[in-house]
């Protein structure tokens, strides 16, 4: 793959291939409360299963479906999971199931599998379902044994269905199960808030009014927790963190400051299981009683309930759902009589097998730990993503305390450079709020590094960027102006606004213009300073980083047209899309949007193609509409070859297509950098800006001798982004050998590893390196101390 690829590791991989599902039955079910997304994941697991060669079974309405058995469990065919994963809810259906519960009804729903010979079965459930199926399978020899006896089954039976295989995906809005970073569905329910608060914000805006909106979470506040980071709530009220004696007070002092800082509107966000320290419920009517019996302010609540649970998925929630369910076959067709029954989690970015009951019963002690008042236990229980965003947001709720911080004499400035990207504003307000707190003072830069040589540099203040979580763009401005050619004039600036720190948020000019001042500081001492650079770019090119800020949102954008597209596309029958996508010469935004759409092809720079390829594309496509799915989607990435342009791959697509299917062109073009920030962006920007203002604080103190700043060293000037599994800060004159400046991309990108998941998903042959597919790990209960080089997000 020309660009993208480094040394093979031919040795060390394998390749799916070797593991056939002949002979093999596989059945899915949904269970508990439906999520979005699941349906991704059923989908996922129905294709990778036939395309292996397992039979797959559906089993409708959840446990209740396999003890009924009949026609309530069905073969799956590759068509009937077509046109579902843009769906909501769960298109098997979902019950709760109490006759599941007892030994009889366990015992039926065996029969029922052995008369299909289903041995291999994967729910996607909450924790209470997958403890169920988690007993089912202990309790299955003895279960076949019952069986024998009452001449249901023969010996015979028995000894060919011996073993129960399962694998769980956890689907929950709540994000409650320990051992994964993010449940299938939570980021859609996050985006369901995030538009209500958006849209009552403008309201409570325009009257001076205080909402205070209800979100689920029962046992859970992360809801909660990330919607009141992403939208810049005044308060939030979760289970993990009973607000103390004297709350009531606490709050109305800050609602009334915000409101004096010329605040319109107040926003405070409640969990459903929201309690005091003495476990008593804070309900949002005793709220709203309180604020206006002690401020006066016209307030309002919203309870939102089961609109969280609906809607369509999000990129995010369809991506996850589809590489779990890829890993949930996987997992089974690798299983062995021995191996335990496996949970598929996402860690960082990464898929990982984790036992089932060891995350179950680690799940179980956070209840405990909570019934027994350990909250801080609880919250380190819950994981190190809960525990990033909690940290967060008390950083950013400090507020009170500002008349008290120290001051530190250091100036720490901030920048955008390079294209718009949705969230930037969400890492400028953190990062400005976190070096408040901090003790600094931040300035702003105007107009990336072409604002900062003409002098457009000005101190920002708390109450500056109130609001800005949610606006799209760059409200600092942003160019693409790179410093080499104005250096004297920067470091002029430098000079005078005593600049001892700079924190660059932006795309892959951002990265070149840090090497250029980091290069150059052995002839300027103004650029000897901390230095750090957060990715912020919807082509989610740059070198060091698997995420940027503002690619998440980009994708909801395409996946949003997509599904438009689809949707007029099997109104009409036969008909062809071909979609233009940005990116530059990356492909991410093209095949994880065609991913997450459910795209026949994409065409990137990175795989190179030729005609050959685009006539068996299109041959694919003509044997697809023979089918009962009478559409296509491809996909093309805007510099993905000079030669085959959007334009001629249409034309080809109409000529070849001729008397089979007819052709339509779309180009998104700057609709993908624009619009509200999606939830993910919002806080990944709050919680990596957050996470840099605290390592340059750590710089400053380090490199501060006889009263000045002065630093030289590399890894002083850093770029900070997500490897797999952790954030990690990196100096960007390491990261200089990884980059291929030519086409500005990393040389090597983790994403290509989806491209064969897209394909098989396309039902194209393709070969799938599985060498790091998740190993089954255990959950660490304790874990190490982490460094300040490395954590997890």
């Amino acid at each position: 793959m020309a660009g993208a690829t480094g040394p093979k590791r031919q040795d060390t991989r394998k390749f799916f291939e070797n593991l056939s599902g002949a002979g093999k039955c596989i059945a899915v079910l949904t269970s508990g409360g439906d999520a979005q997304g699941m349906n991704g994941a059923v989908r996922a697991v129905v294709r990778m299963g036939i395309y292996v060669g397992a039979k797959v079974y559906f089993i409708h309405e959840g446990y209740q479906g396999m003890v009924d058995g009949g026609d309530y469990i069905k073969e799956a065919t590759w068509e009937s999971v077509s046109s579902v994963l843009q769906v909501g809810g769960t298109v098997i259906g979902s019950a709760r199931c109490k006759e599941f519960r007892s030994h009889e009804g366990r015992l039926k729903a065996a029969h029922n599998l052995v008369q299909r010979g289903i041995t291999y079965l994967c729910v996607i459930g909450g924790d209470g379902s997958l403890t169920g199926a988690n007993l089912f399978r202990e309790e299955w020899s003895g279960l076949l044994n019952e069986l024998i006896q009452q001449g249901l089954i023969d010996e015979e039976a028995a000894r060919s269905h011996s073993h129960l295989h399962i694998v769980g995906m956890v689907g929950s809005i709540d994000n409650d199960f320990c051992g994964t970073d993010m449940t299938i569905g939570t980021d859609s329910a996050l985006h369901r808030i995030i538009e209500v608060v958006d849209a009552i914000m403008t309201t409570a805006g325009s009257h001076q009014r205080t909402f205070v909106l209800e979100v689920m979470g029962r046992h859970c506040g992360y809801l909660a927790l990330v919607s009141a980071l992403a939208c810049g709530a005044d308060w939030v009220f979760i289970p993990e963190m009973p607000p103390e004696d004297g709350w009531e007070d606490n709050m109305c002092q800050k609602l009334s400051e915000n409101r004096a800082d010329k605040k319109r509107l107040n926003i405070i966000i409640v969990a459903e299981g929201a309690i005091d320290c003495h476990n008593k419920a804070i309900t949002p009517d005793y709220i709203k009683d309180l604020v206006v019996s002690c401020l006066g302010f016209d307030t309002r609540v919203t309870i939102l309930g089961h609109v969280q649970r609906g809607g369509t998925p999000s990129a995010f929630d369809r991506i996850l759902a589809s590489r779990m369910g890829v890993e949930a076959v996987l997992a089974l067709l690798e299983a062995s009589t021995d191996t335990p029954a496996c949970v598929v989690s996402l860690v960082g970015n990464q898929a990982v097998r984790l036992p089932l009951m060891e995350c179950v019963q680690m799940t179980q002690e956070v209840q405990k730990a909570m019934d027994e008042k350990k909250f801080d236990e609880a919250v380190r229980l819950r994981g190190r993503s809960f525990e990033n965003n909690l940290s967060t947001y008390r950083l950013l709720a400090s507020q009170t305390a500002r008349s008290e911080l120290q001051n530190s004499s250091f100036n720490v400035a901030v920048m955008n450079v390079g294209a718009p990207a949705a969230g930037m504003n969400a890492a400028v307000r953190s990062a400005v709020r976190v070096g408040i707190t901090e003790g600094h003072k931040m300035f702003a830069v105007n107009d990336g590094f072409e604002g900062f040589y003409k002098g457009q540099i000005k101190e920002i203040k708390w109450g500056d960027v109130g609001g800005w979580t949610g606006q799209g763009g760059s409200l600092l401005g942003t160019k693409r102006t790179l410093p080499a050619k104005h250096l004297d004039a920067i470091a002029e600036q430098m000079r005078i606004h005593n600049i001892t720190a700079l924190l660059v948020i932006g795309g892959f000019e951002a990265y070149v213009g840090l090497l250029e001042l980091s290069s150059a500081r052995d002839k300027y001492a103004e650029f000897c300073v901390p230095m750090v650079m957060i990715p912020a770019t919807v082509s989610n090119n740059i070198p060091g980083s698997d995420l940027s800020i503002g690619s998440d949102t980009a994708l909801n954008a395409i996946t949003d047209t997509c599904d438009r597209i689809k949707q007029s596309a099997s109104g009409t029958k036969r008909r062809v899309f071909i979609i233009e996508t940005m990116g530059g010469y990356c492909g991410y935004l093209a095949t994880v949007g065609g991913l997450a759409a459910g795209a026949d092809t994409v065409y990137i720079y990175e795989e190179p193609f030729d005609i050959r390829d685009l006539q068996a594309n299109v041959e694919h496509l003509t044997q697809k509409m023979k089918t009962s799915i009478q559409r296509g989607l491809v996909l093309r990435n805007e510099n993905c070859n000079e030669n085959f342009t959007t334009d001629f791959i249409y034309q080809l697509y109409s000529e070849e297509g001729r008397g089979v299917f007819d052709c339509r062109k779309n180009i998104l073009g700057h609709m993908q950098q624009g619009g509200a920030p999606s939830p993910f962006d919002r806080n990944f920007g709050t919680k990596v800006a957050a996470k840099a203002i605290q390592w340059i604080t750590r710089a400053l103190k380090e490199s501060y001798k006889e009263g000045k700043v002065f630093t030289n060293s590399e890894d002083t000037a850093c770029l900070l982004g997500m490897r797999r599994r952790a954030m990690v800060f990196q100096p960007v004159a390491q990261l200089r050998e990884e980059t291929d400046f030519v086409h500005r991309i990393p040389k090597e990108q983790w994403w290509l590893k989806l491209r064969p998941l897209m394909k098989i998903l396309a039902k194209y042959k393709t070969s799938y390196d599985v060498s790091d597919a998740g190993q089954l790990e255990h959950v660490t209960r304790v874990r190490p101390k982490e460094n300040d080089a490395s954590a997890a997000i």
